[in-house]
């Protein structure tokens, strides 16, 4: 161990009548740790939170669209073929999309219908793992009423729980759905009216979703839209949702117009860039806890050096140089900054494992996604907070080291 080190180390030991200053090097450690401590789990905090609502939203909705500009895809199944053979694509399904309205007794709401073919819909999106009643398969299927004494065959639909409790249904109740584009008639435009049959109730935890959005399955919402064999979009599971806007590009140079490929990002582009200034706001912020923490530091070196001043006289005189000086006090201030940090990131990652593990902190369900906070513990992000601390503590300590350099052992030794 070289000199410069063992002072350093011994300089973090006080005497008796340094207490003083031993007490302002614990203060120190204490808030880098807890500036550490804080921004380690407001990190894990927001990039849960920014993960959630991608899952729950990729959840509901496709990797990556293929629409035609100004009408409907009817050779979908030639454009499904064309974009199984591009690389990094998962799963391809038609779907149809339309406005109508869903009436229940005297109740009514306006929802988007979506068709879609059960079997390969639920490999593009994660419908099957939101469903709480019924099942998707029943959207395959006749289910038999009793009307007016007689059995009728109906299909089914799957609708979001809130829009269930809003029209006040349960699994096999009936419900109407009534097309505001009707049947042109001698008489005039008569709105379509057909019956369909609850098989089934999603909840995604998403209000929107939950309230304005029913399953039917294509063949049906072919039929109800009369639009043919033909579909509103393609959508597509690609293995790499990060990846998603490259395989969109590579589809639509495949494709070519008037075809038009758009990937997740470009759906939300407001809500994940608002995201993700947040969550660097954040870090910015609470990196200013940091930056006291230094401050902190800055203020016992300079109490160490006018208490050591002595010490550096006598070291100077042996044949220690300026720059051994310096490093000297560089070495302390990096030791608590060090320290400070460890003991943050240690004790980050406990409270990040609690909070993750047993869940005890509870959000409001009508606000949030979620009913507890979410916690993504990435090593990434706590060796970014390490670093930027440590950087910021040896910053911290230049400048009391060099004042510590510049002092000139004679007149010290002279007048002390």
């Amino acid at each position: 161990m070289n000199y410069e080190l063992f002072i350093g180390l011994r300089y973090l030991r006080a005497r008796r009548r340094e207490t003083f200053i031993s007490l302002i090097t614990v203060i120190s450690i204490l808030g880098v740790m807890i500036g550490v401590m804080t921004l380690n789990v407001v990190m894990a905090v927001m990039t849960g939170f920014e993960e959630v609502l991608r899952d729950r939203l990729l959840g509901i909705n496709a990797h990556v669209a293929v629409v035609k500009s100004g009408d409907r895809l009817t050779e979908y199944e030639k454009v499904v073929g064309h974009i199984m053979q591009e690389k990094g694509v998962v799963a391809a399904a038609p779907s149809v999309y339309g406005q109508v309205m869903v009436t229940s007794g005297g109740r009514v709401s306006g929802v988007v219908v979506r068709g879609i073919d059960p079997e390969r819909a639920n490999r593009v999106v994660d419908i099957e793992r939101y469903i709480k009643e019924g099942s998707l398969q029943g959207l395959k299927r006749r289910h038999v009423l009793q009307v007016e004494g007689r059995s009728v065959p109906l299909p089914g639909v799957v609708l979001g729980t809130r829009l269930a409790g809003q029209l006040r249904v349960m699994v096999g109740d009936p419900i109407q759905v009534v097309s505001p584009l009707g049947t042109p008639t001698v008489l005039g435009v008569v709105p379509k009216v057909r019956r369909f049959v609850v098989a089934g109730l999603f909840d995604s935890g998403m209000h929107e979703y939950d309230a304005t959005l029913v399953y039917m399955s294509l063949a049906d919402a072919q039929q109800f839209f009369e639009i043919g064999d033909s579909v509103s979009s393609v959508e597509i599971r690609v293995q790499d949702v990060y990846q998603a806007q490259d395989v969109a590009r590579r589809i639509q140079q495949r494709l070519g117009l008037p075809y038009w490929v758009e990937d997740w990002s470009r759906l939300w582009p407001n809500l994940f860039s608002a995201l993700r200034l947040e969550k660097t706001v954040y870090f910015l912020v609470l990196l200013l806890m940091v930056l006291i923490g230094a401050f902190n530091i800055i203020s016992t070196l300079i109490m160490v050096v006018m208490e050591k001043r002595k010490d550096i006289a006598i070291l100077q005189s042996m044949g220690a140089t300026r720059r051994s000086i310096r490093r000297i006090f560089l070495i302390k201030g990096c030791v608590i900054g060090t320290v400070g940090t460890l003991l943050g990131v240690l004790f980050g990652y406990g409270i990040c494992l609690l909070i993750e593990r047993y869940q005890f902190i509870e959000l409001p369900k009508d606000v949030f996604l979620i009913s507890t906070v979410p916690v993504r513990i990435y090593l990434g992000n706590f060796v970014l907070v390490a670093v930027a601390s440590f950087l910021i503590c040896l910053l911290a300590s230049i400048y009391p080291a060099r004042h510590a350099a510049k002092l000139d052992p004679v007149e010290i030794i002279r007048y002390e």
